[in-house]
């Protein structure tokens, strides 16, 4: 088996491509190791020494490391558990664990607006922030503004806001209206 990294715009951020499926839908985020409980892969991944962070896209790992800790001592070890992991065929998720993030967090019948900005963030933002190893989530819109959840390699980035600003929000501006601002949830 052969995994691929690959960078992310967030340094503390590196995105293991191990050349299958990683998840079937959605997405999954795990901030600690107590969230990781739902996942086998994700608990090992938290046992390394120096990692913090792990999200799972449909083909790649990101995996977030405190930033005293350097990529070249941690890498060696990530490699060796996911391929161990993948090559012994264990699942990713438990059965009983609750699915993955779809992306939004709102459930009901959504107004025409907000149906309009989730088609936008699945079509346009997710595919591209999924290249980057994350993912941005829906967290509401009030008055104007878009709430957006950053996960995976877009969480504490560097250029995040700028992705958020000039990019997410022009482009929502541009074809909604109504959407005057994007802001951060965390």
């Amino acid at each position: 088996m052969f995994i691929q990294t690959e960078q992310t715009p967030n340094p503390a951020t590196l995105k293991f491509l191990p050349g299958r499926e990683v998840l079937a839908e959605g997405t999954a985020n795990f901030t600690s190791a107590e969230d990781a409980a739902r996942s086998p892969l994700a608990e090992r991944l938290f046992a390394v020494e120096g990692v913090v962070g792990v999200f799972f896209g449909t083909d790649f790992v990101s995996v977030t490391k405190e930033d005293s800790r350097e990529w070249y001592l941690l890498k060696p070890a990530i490699l060796g558990v996911v391929m161990e992991h993948f090559t012994a065929g264990r699942p990713v998720m438990l059965e009983d664990a609750a699915s993955g993030d779809e992306g939004h967090s709102e459930s009901g019948e959504d107004s025409e607006v907000v149906s309009q900005i989730k088609e936008l963030l699945d079509t346009r933002v997710r595919p591209a922030v999924a290249q980057d190893g994350g993912d941005i989530v829906f967290r509401g819109f009030d008055k104007g503004v878009v709430y957006l959840h950053m996960q995976g390699a877009c969480q504490g980035c560097p250029s995040s806001t700028a992705t958020l600003k000039m990019g997410i929000e022009n482009m929502l501006r541009h074809y909604i209206p109504e959407v005057v601002e994007v802001r951060p949830v965390l």
